[in-house]
């Protein structure tokens, strides 16, 4: 019987009973297809995860590219991956082509996308991860297959020095994790005015620099590579690397099997000015590149697999030449210390060629890992040369880099897919049987979890694994490391997470286990913190593999990675710069919730009303800040009064329903006689006016209170739109049965009271940072304030008594601020939704209609938006960045639009 004959083709497709089976694997011909195409080009990635959590794929007619990311389900509050009301098709290739390859920006929000004939479409995001918008349409490039790139890469953010921070280890010492943080420095090149750049390689050995301008249109510039003369050696793969010194390392591989390595620097050169010309705000000088290239050497395939074993070499395998099907430059994380910076090495994965194994009918071929350091060397003029004295200034020689060829590592299964892991420097392999091993990038040991667990560095050192996935074709990455997706036959992602015993063993506990999982998880979560990329990944195994108790422990071990100073009973003004505070609350908030009809736990509810009140603070702080420049105009559009009359409204109830709590509070006090081992005592609003930063968010609100009726009356060219909305703003805080100055006065008593506490307990600037951490996280009042508690309900209540309309506020309807649990808020809650930005509340229809009605939605704390459009003014798009939040949540959490198909979608603009 003929070998190549594939059952499969004699009887049918195996799923075509739909007897509802799990999702077949691959196919022997899909893998060998796979494998086809990692062999012919180095630009086949079909499935993309961006650094802000957008999951892309092309389907597997190639005709499409979908996204669809992980979010928090808010029915229940369960982490999953998102359904079809958020999956969004973002682009469908023209004039019979397929696209072939994805390419995400280092920021997440641009994507390229290559098509079969080399030509390159990018789409980039605009109010939601999900909602992206044409930046350079694929018309612009002919059809030439010359023209196919084979390697891509984004050139890099540049940001200011000590801007981003990262993090290597973390170490146990005296039974305390200390985590090791150093400041990273980007690599260039960079473009010049902070836009989009892209550098291709294409088979025919041309350098395309696609470059956007300030309108921002895209631009190119090209040069060939020398190197690659004659038309039987087109280049297969290419690899680059940003480097020392700002220039690119490029790697190439052609089908003669000759390795290139290059140097390549980029060089922008300004445009003139006409001087007599006065420039528009906002001008920038057109930037023109160009490209100079560098050869270093070259290398040729030798002998890969150098196996002694005479088994090996009667093999069929052993007859065969090697082809490559990977090319990457790998660049070890540096620690930030003086000198510690490490040239980037090459690695080549090769692979036994399909084809040669069909006889077999079999698909265990082998693989070999090649790698080659890159190694300065300097040169000198021979010593006969010193003997005739120079007639003119002497220049020391360029050093030489040479290439030294390391051990090769080889496998019985073929690597499907290399990944690289900055935090804690991991390589992942990907094997065709469904295995994923994970390395040292530096050694290329394997890395065990069975390592000493009192150093850190990785999830995957602190025992954390994927499970067997499979045999798949196509897998990628979260952006830190610990989930995975893979795409199935029929164009259906799957998602695969990371896995850890946390310490419970057979029946067994060890501490040890556990305590390097916690850290383990607090490190990823942090570098993810520190270096602007989502850390949905994380959240989504503490949430699922913590226990509430466990949880506490994982959140005190971020806020000491990031060392969050949780006390600012003095330093008030420095809250605002703090960039960690919005991302642990966000984390605590997220972790705490339990679906849209739930009532959050105190240790969730305080973070999460914290980050309300940090939004409100800067918004109005913006507010007052353009009204006092005289920008006035800008802030007058009806849009943005509205949603400074929304927040108004919200920021006044919760003033009232705080001071009626408190008074309901101290009058339940007087009767347990001074008894403050009551839990009543630790309630939502005691706990709120405590804390110093929530506290700190209340005062700042009290500034904008009083500060927006004076700008009313100074304000000038209002339109009667505006005026009206205005004007009820006013009337809101004026009629007040609170009024704002017994407000602000209640809120400084509390914070001499809470300072006194402290002085009279002998704690110091030092000390304060504990007690407040430990109130934030346990929800609990510290011991050194109890004191605090008695003198607020016995002394400052008393001393607002007179000026507090106490039936006006116990009487008044506070359900929409959703704090309690009562019926009325219940009730509200499966009939209502408010806008977390506008605070307005939109009525839910009837289940049908709900489930059809277009929003943006959280994908981490599942808040809502109505717009689900770019703003309709320059004033309105100004002021969303402003306060950080067009594209992200309050919580820092991506706005992910639901129902995305519902929505008459003309031209968006990207916002670039």
């Amino acid at each position: 019987m003929d070998d190549s004959i594939d059952v499969d083709d004699l009887f049918g497709d195996p799923n075509s009973l739909e007897l509802g089976l799990a999702a077949s694997a691959p196919t022997w011909k899909s893998l060998s297809q796979r494998f086809d195409e990692l062999r012919l080009s180095g630009c086949c990635r079909k499935l993309a995860w961006s650094k802000l959590g957008a999951i892309a794929y092309i389907s597997n007619d190639g005709q499409k590219v979908f996204l669809q990311n992980i979010l928090c389900n808010a029915d229940d509050g369960e982490w999953s991956l998102c359904d079809g009301r958020f999956r969004c098709k973002i682009a469908e290739a023209q004039s019979g082509h397929t696209f072939i390859h994805l390419c995400w920006h280092e920021s997440g929000s641009d994507l390229a996308i290559v098509d079969s004939c080399g030509r390159v479409m990018i789409v980039s995001m605009s109010i939601a991860l999900n909602a992206f918008a044409v930046s350079r349409s694929i018309v612009i490039d002919p059809d030439d297959d010359g023209n196919q790139p084979v390697g891509l890469m984004w050139l890099g953010v540049n940001r200011p020095v000590g801007a981003v921070h990262a993090f290597n280890k973390a170490s146990k010492t005296n039974g305390r994790w200390v985590y090791s943080r150093y400041v990273r420095r980007p690599l260039g090149p960079f473009h010049p005015l902070n836009k989009s750049a892209l550098v291709c390689v294409t088979r025919s050995g041309h350098i395309r620099l696609l470059y956007q301008s300030q309108d921002p249109k895209w631009n190119e510039v090209h040069v060939d590579l020398q190197t690659v003369s004659c038309s039987d050696d087109i280049l297969t793969h290419a690899a680059l690397s940003a480097s020392q010194g700002g220039s690119i390392l490029m790697v190439t591989y052609s089908t003669q099997h000759r390795l290139f390595v290059y140097r390549v620097h980029i060089k922008w050169d300004a445009a003139p000015v006409d001087t007599t010309q006065q420039q528009p705000v906002g001008f920038s000088v057109a930037q023109t590149p160009t490209i100079q290239i560098t050869h270093i050497r070259t290398e040729i395939q030798r002998s890969v697999f150098q196996r002694a074993d005479n088994d090996y070499e009667r093999s069929p395998s052993a007859r065969v030449m090697p082809v490559l099907t990977h090319l990457d430059i790998v660049g070890i994380a540096s620690d930030g210390s003086a000198g510690s910076y490490v040239e980037p090495y090459i690695l080549a994965a090769f692979a036994i060629p399909v084809s040669a194994l069909e006889t077999q009918r079999q698909f265990n071929g082998t693989s070999s890992i090649v790698r080659w350091a890159l190694e300065s060397t300097g040169q000198s003029t021979h010593s006969s040369f010193d003997e005739i004295p120079p007639k003119r200034q002497t220049f020391n020689l360029t050093p030489k880099t040479e290439l030294t060829r390391w051990d090769d590592i080889h496998f019985d299964k073929r690597v499907l897919s290399i990944d690289y892991f900055e935090a804690g420097s991991v390589v992942s392999l990907t094997f065709d049987d469904g295995s994923i091993s994970f390395y040292d990038a530096k050694t290329m040991n394997a890395i065990s979890d069975n390592e000493d667990l009192a150093t850190i560095s990785s999830m995957p050192q602190a025992g954390f694994n994927l499970p067997n996935i499979g045999c798949i074709t196509c897998i990628s990455f979260s952006p830190n490391g610990c989930l995975a997706v893979t795409l199935d036959e029929d164009s259906e992602l799957h998602l695969h997470v990371m896995e850890h015993s946390f310490g419970i063993e057979h029946g067994m506990y060890n501490d040890e286990q556990f305590g390097a999982a916690v850290a383990a998880l607090a490190l990823a979560f942090s570098h993810a913190c520190s270096n602007d990329s989502s850390s949905d990944d994380v959240m989504m195994i503490a949430a699922r593999s913590l226990t509430p108790d466990t949880r506490k422990t994982f959140i005190t071990e971020v806020y000491h990675a990031l060392s969050v100073n949780a006390d600012f009973t003095i330093e008030q003004d420095k809250l605002m710069n703090n960039p960690y505070i919005q991302k642990c609350f966000s984390m605590q908030a997220a972790l705490g919730f339990n679906g849209r009809l739930e009532q959050r736990n105190l240790a969730a509810a305080i973070p999460w009303f914290t980050l309300q009140l940090r939004q409100i603070s800067i918004l109005f702080a913006y507010f007052l800040h353009f009204n006092k420049s005289g920008s006035d105009s800008e802030c007058h559009e009806p849009d943005i009064l509205r949603m400074v009359l929304g927040n108004v409204r919200w920021a006044l109830d919760l003033a009232k329903y705080l001071i009626d709590d408190l008074f309901e509070i101290a009058s339940s006090f007087d009767k347990h006689s001074g008894d403050q081992s009551d839990k009543k005592l630790e309630s939502f609003s005691m706990l709120l006016v405590l804390s110093s930063i929530p506290r700190a968010f209340l005062k700042y609100i009290c500034r904008g209170l009083r500060g927006i009726p004076s700008s009313f009356r100074s304000a000038t060219n209002l339109s009667n739109e505006s005026f009206g909305v205005y004007s009820n703003i006013v009337r809101l805080i004026e009629e007040s049965p609170l009024r704002v100055d017994v407000y602000e006065k209640f809120l400084l008593s509390i914070d001499n009271v809470i300072k006194y506490t402290y002085q009279n307990a002998g704690f110091g600037s030092t000390d304060r940072s504990t007690p407040e951490r430990d109130l934030l996280i346990t929800a609990s009042v510290p011991p050194v304030l109890q004191p605090a508690v008695v003198t607020i309900l016995t002394n400052t209540m008393t001393l607002i008594r007179p000026d507090v309309d106490l039936l006006h506020l116990c009487t008044w309807d506070y359900s929409w601020l959703g704090i309690d649990d009562d019926k009325l808020t219940r009730l509200f809650r499966r009939r209502n939704e408010v806008d977390i930005l506008k605070k307005t509340i939109t009525q839910l229809g009837e289940p049908q209609a709900k489930s059809k009605q277009p929003k943006r939605r959280c994908a981490r704390c599942c808040a809502v938006s109505e717009d689900t459009t770019s703003p309709k003014s320059l004033a309105s798009f100004r002021l969303l960045v402003k306060t950080v939040v067009l594209r992200t949540c309050i919580c820092g959490g991506v706005w992910m639009v639901e129902n995305l198909d519902t929505i008459s979608r003309g031209p968006v603009s990207a916002w670039k």
